[in-house]
């Protein structure tokens, strides 16, 4: 409605038919105050009450969406630029998916599969992280792939849209191995959620040490290989990545400012850009105060 307010200020002459818009937006926020009450309130009758008010709800969000699409066929044959049709199109087609989710939710009963939820309707490639812990479980945006070294310079990264950690273990040791060539990691640790049992038989064919804690139940032969020295101590050394990550959030990455997927990772690579820089800057800082030492000494 505020595309369509815009626009008709803009392109009156293209627009018709949208005399009464400050209505439809009353009409709309009445029932979806309407709506949300009965949804998220009680009492006797609440079933028959959250029907009848979804069906209010998502008849006249219908009507609208029949409305605008007229109006998008109408701009088709006006000189306007493509991107405020697309613009308008865009939310059109947010509002018809958005009015079914409802229905199929609230009318059917239906449980709505992730993949078809939108969590952002200015950022669409947004996603639901479900962390695992008390605090903070759930957070919006994308999962970061680090990779650090002993220095901690961070020497790979990805954002997997949409995958999941279990499947990311082979794909980064192959960017590693790829880049550096065989023979050039001594070991390979990993969280957790990157745990899988034939992923770790396949990366210790090329890496001598493969780090895997099991999530779950652990067999003798799993705590065995876990309780030996060298599993230990790297599992150990694996905490500073924690730190590596709260200096990430420092160097910009606690929120993107930029636009879309592509902002998104362009964002990215300037966060690791400039912690990796500031890594080295700070090992050329100590390694010049050494110098200064022994020169005064």
């Amino acid at each position: 409605m505020d595309l369509i307010g815009k626009y008709r200020d803009q392109f009156g002459y293209a627009l018709p038919g949208w005399r009464k818009a400050k209505d439809w937006r009353r009409r709309l926020k009445a029932l979806e105050r309407t709506t949300s009450k009965a949804v998220h309130g009680g009492g006797t009758g609440k079933e028959a009450r959250v029907r009848q008010a979804v069906r209010e709800y998502v008849s006249t969000g219908y009507d609208l969406a029949t409305k605008v699409n007229a109006s998008l066929l109408g701009l088709c044959a006006q000189a306007i630029e493509l991107p405020h049709w697309e613009a308008l199109a865009y939310f059109h087609a947010m509002l018809v998916k958005h009015l079914d989710l409802v229905e199929r939710r609230l009318l059917h009963n239906e449980k709505i599969p992730a993949p078809e939820k939108v969590f952002s309707l200015f950022e669409p490639h947004t996603e639901w992280i479900q962390k695992g812990k008390q605090r903070t479980n759930v957070e919006l945006g994308h999962r970061l792939l680090l990779a650090t070294d002993q220095h901690e310079l961070i020497q790979d990264y990805d954002v997997p849209v949409g995958g999941a950690d279990v499947d990311q273990s082979v794909p980064v040791a192959d960017r590693l191995l790829h880049r550096y060539g065989a023979g050039s990691l001594a070991s390979l640790s990993f969280d957790k959620g990157f745990t899988r049992a034939e992923d770790r038989e396949l990366l210790s064919l090329y890496v001598p040490t493969v780090v895997m804690p099991k999530r779950g139940r652990k067999t003798d032969s799993d705590t065995e290989r876990e309780s030996e020295k060298k599993f230990a101590t790297l599992r150990r050394q694996h905490s500073a990545v924690e730190s590596d990550i709260n200096a990430l959030e420092h160097h910009g990455l606690n929120r993107c400012l930029d636009l879309g997927l592509a902002g998104y990772q362009r964002y990215i690579g300037y966060g690791v850009l400039a912690y990796n820089l500031h890594v080295i800057g700070r090992e050329l800082l100590a390694r010049a105060r050494a110098r200064r030492d022994v020169v005064a000494a």
